[in-house]
């Protein structure tokens, strides 16, 4: 999914605001550095950067894609050295162990129903117990 690409509310209001002052007189001057010229040169160095930032994301976009498609290469070729490895020595091998495999004669057979990883948390328990004035006491574990 690209990134979504920014688009600034400022400066479009800038700009109106720009094409408007203009209409008055586009050598306008208000004191205190609040000039026409200035207006527009820093609306055009706004434009610049939101241009540079949206570029930025489409080379990330493309990056990202392409770093995908490399790490899937990567996946199906880690695969594929492990089985050739299991080819060449064969599954119970020690040379298979050490290039990642578990060797044949290591598996332990799962029996039907059991958890893939083994589960260290204990369950709580709840006490219920109603007091003699029929109300219950917080819920201990």
């Amino acid at each position: 999914m690209a990134r979504r690409k920014r688009t600034s509310l400022v400066l479009e209001r800038a700009v109106r605001r720009a094409a408007s002052i203009n209409s008055i007189d586009p050598n306008l001057d208000l004191g205190n550095g609040l000039t026409l010229p200035a207006f527009s040169t820093l609306i055009e160095t706004m434009r610049t950067r939101e241009n540079a930032y949206n570029t930025a994301l489409s080379t990330l976009d493309k990056l990202y894609r392409e770093m995908l498609e490399i790490e899937s290469e990567l996946g199906d070729m880690t695969e594929h050295m492990l089985m050739a490895v299991a080819t060449r020595y064969g599954k119970s091998s020690v040379e298979y162990g050490m290039a990642g495999g578990i060797p044949k004669n290591q598996r332990r057979k799962r029996l039907r129903g059991e958890s893939t990883t083994p589960s260290t948390e204990q369950p709580s328990f709840v006490a219920s117990v109603e007091s003699k004035n029929g109300k219950k006491p917080a819920a201990t574990s």
